[in-house]
């Protein structure tokens, strides 16, 4: 057996072995990429605030279409023995790319298993996002919310209104100044010579009338003297005493 121990030299050149540095490898390959939902490329200082907030209680929600769904709790029961375990149910959530013919691209974000069913009913991503009803709203969340209004945005959601106000006799939606200008002067507001006598008036210090102007008769409360007050009620107090002295007269009478 002695011939199997390792001798001294052995040893060293060991030792000497393991302190020698190995070089390390060193790569340049880039992270994998990670595609971005759709609705966190939209601007959110251009998009109106979502009306309903966001979601308090299982904030996932707020980040994709999940509908109503909500993690649901409750207790497993076994047969045999009837033992409960507390369990839960989260949502089955997936992560599509759907095609938006509104907007010529595919629209990628999170959604559940109820809402992809609801889409496919519909005809498409657009046809959901542009839902009028309040429960659509509060099922679109912050995320829809952003997405519908990227989907309102584009020429064919723009000519497909302009259409339907066409068929509906109302006149065509313009965002031109001439067009403002003119709803100003229906709503009330006031134009610009309206603005120039205002600021002349206030130079000079006049008195603004706000409303119409009033015409009172000259006669219509006006203020009496003291004595035609005193003269009128000493003529209404003469008038009770002569009905009370015939009264009295009657009384006597047999």
């Amino acid at each position: 057996m002695a011939g199997l121990r390792p001798t001294a030299a052995a040893t060293a050149r060991c030792l000497f072995a393991r302190q020698t540095a190995t070089p390390r490898t060193f790569s340049t390959t880039a992270a994998a990429a990670r595609q971005t939902p759709t609705h966190l490329k939209v601007d959110r200082e251009a998009v109106p605030d979502y009306p309903y907030g966001e979601f308090r209680w299982y904030k996932q929600r707020n980040s994709g279409l999940y509908g109503t769904a909500k993690i649901r709790y409750g207790n497993t029961v076994s047969q045999p023995r009837q033992i409960k375990t507390r369990t839960q149910w989260r949502p089955n959530r997936h992560t599509k790319r759907l095609w938006s013919p509104s907007l010529g691209m595919f629209i990628r974000t999170r959604l559940t298993a109820h809402v992809l069913k609801t889409i496919d009913r519909l005809g498409g991503i657009d046809a959901y996002l542009l839902g009028t009803k309040a429960r659509r709203i509060k099922e679109l969340g912050p995320a829809g919310w952003r997405l519908r209004w990227k989907v309102m945005q584009s020429p064919a959601v723009q000519e497909r209104w302009a259409r339907e106000r066409e068929a509906l006799g109302l006149p065509p939606k313009d965002s031109s100044a001439a067009a403002l200008e003119e709803i100003a002067a229906l709503e009330g507001a006031p134009s610009a010579e309206d603005m120039r006598e205002i600021d002349a008036m206030l130079e000079r210090g006049d008195e603004f009338v706000i409303g119409e102007e009033v015409v009172v008769e000259e006669r219509f409360m006006a203020e009496e003297p003291a004595s035609a007050v005193e003269e009128a009620r000493e003529a209404a107090q003469e008038v009770l005493d002569e009905v009370k002295q015939e009264g009295e007269v009657k009384r006597k009478t047999p």
